[in-house]
């Protein structure tokens, strides 16, 4: 890959195909991408503090790519959304989902929803910058509250 060229960038080069306006994606689209989005960050900062067994690797991820954790984050980012972000995680936490977690409160799964369509849609905007600043916002707030 080019250097200074993005993922998505190279993606579109090697693939290249119609373009789709983000804004048209149904809030559980956005979801559906954010969710792997959020857990390839979480996986790639465990791996990245050292070598461990992957049933570890495993248990530490799973510590946060949960609806309770992620429902945390949503609640430690909302006063540093924009109006657009924020818009994006209602519509994210407000669709109707015919599925839900099995560990966590409905509003918890909401949130969560809410949260991984945020990430979903900053990532399909090329936007790496601010979804790296508002996961490090979140996990640093959460990581707080969970030493108190």
């Amino acid at each position: 890959m080019e250097k200074g060229m993005s993922f998505l960038g190279k993606l579109d080069e090697v693939f290249p195909g119609k373009k789709v306006d983000i804004h048209t994606y149904s809030p559980l689209t956005l979801a559906y991408i954010g969710d792997s989005i959020f857990d390839l960050c979480i996986r790639t900062l465990i791996v990245e503090r050292g070598n461990q067994a992957p049933n570890n690797l495993h248990k530490e991820a799973s510590r946060i790519v949960n609806a309770g954790s992620q429902a945390a984050i949503s609640d430690a980012l909302l006063p540093v959304l924009s109006e657009e972000e924020l818009t994006i995680f209602r519509r994210g936490r407000n669709a109707k989902s015919y599925t839900s977690a099995k560990n966590a409160s409905i509003a918890d799964y909401r949130k969560a929803t809410g949260l991984e369509a945020l990430f979903g849609y900053l990532y399909l905007k090329d936007d790496m910058d601010r979804l790296f600043e508002l996961l490090k916002v979140g996990l640093e707030k959460n990581e707080s509250e969970e030493n108190v």
